[in-house]
């Protein structure tokens, strides 16, 4: 599981200790690496396609953690 340490994902209990900012900022550098590795798929450059499904399930988490927060990130 090296690959999906190298993403650099938070553990989920230094999520919950961020402020609302710092939340939106991490959610819009998840959304923007999930970018990246999608268009990776596309042009068949990325290999290692469970990177996706683990970002995926990330971004959520922090969604949801954002909305308990009751932050606006839309």
């Amino acid at each position: 599981m090296k690959e999906i340490k190298d993403l650099k994902l938070k553990e989920m209990s230094k999520v919950l200790e961020l402020a609302p900012e710092e939340i939106i900022s991490e959610i819009k550098s998840s959304e923007k690496k999930m970018f990246e590795l999608n268009m990776k798929l596309q042009v068949n450059e990325l290999k290692q396609t469970h990177l996706l499904k683990a970002l995926r399930r990330y971004i959520a988490r922090l969604k949801t953690v954002a909305v308990n927060k009751w932050v606006n990130i839309c």
